[in-house]
């Protein structure tokens, strides 16, 4: 049994799931969309009766997904406490996780140059034209997780994809677990960044498939640092405010 994405409901700013669709998937989904939208505050009890009520579903499918959104640095667990959000990252943390996507991408990205078959390629052309799409029908939403999910999830596999075919297993894993995506995403989406990200990824894209890896690393390090920039101004905006 399956769900469409947009039959879930929201009443009074609360997201519901009929109880019949309470898959395991369909949960962490609408979990995680109180998690970005930040229905569920950072910092505040992630409260699994209290999400199983709010989605009309039994506890046993919100505590599998919030155990997977441990996993994945979106809440902590704390002994006797149960599940918290966890803080958004604030301009050191966001240094920090970009520290490291510079570190590691380009490098990854270079490694992967001339490793890519024509399939593969044609994979990561489709998803730079899917972002494009779906960055379009986000410009029609109420800025809401929902509304860029798509989006959101094409870039992480861009990078993802890419990351897999850098010949180095660690390496992959690593980039893999910082769930930069993820981050980012939480604190920061404006549509704007929908051409500008999806222009980026064609250059990257364009130098994987000319086969040169010191074209590609130079291309990736230029998306993630303008990447940076990006997000980094609009948490200065915020604090400003």
């Amino acid at each position: 049994m399956s769900i469409e994405p947009d039959t879930t409901r929201e009443v009074s700013g609360e997201h519901f799931l009929p109880a019949r669709r309470a898959l395991a998937d369909d949960v962490y989904d609408a979990v995680l969309g109180l998690l970005m939208d930040q229905v569920i505050e950072p910092g505040s009890r992630a409260s699994i009766d209290g999400i199983a009520r709010q989605l009309g579903v039994s506890p046993t499918p919100v505590r599998e997904a919030l155990a997977r959104l441990e996993s994945e640095g979106l809440v902590v667990k704390k002994a006797l406490k149960g599940y918290t959000a966890a803080p958004l990252l604030d301009s050191d943390g966001l240094r920090e996780l970009f520290e490291m996507r510079r570190l590691l991408e380009p490098y990854a990205t270079r490694n992967a140059a001339g490793e890519l078959d024509d399939r593969t390629l044609d994979q990561l052309e489709e998803l730079c034209e899917a972002m494009h799409r779906s960055g379009e029908a986000a410009q029609t939403g109420e800025d809401r997780f929902k509304d860029y999910k798509d989006f959101a999830n094409q870039d992480s596999d861009f990078h993802r994809i890419i990351a897999e075919h850098s010949g180095n297993v660690l390496l992959s894993d690593a980039i893999s677990r910082l769930r930069s995506h993820m981050h980012q995403y939480r604190i920061y989406f404006k549509h704007g960044v929908v051409d500008e990200t999806s222009g980026e990824h064609e250059t990257v894209l364009e130098a994987l498939r000319s086969g040169d890896g010191a074209a590609a690393e130079a291309a990736m390090l230029d998306h993630i640092t303008r990447s940076y920039h990006r997000i980094a101004s609009s948490l200065e905006s915020g604090a400003a405010d």
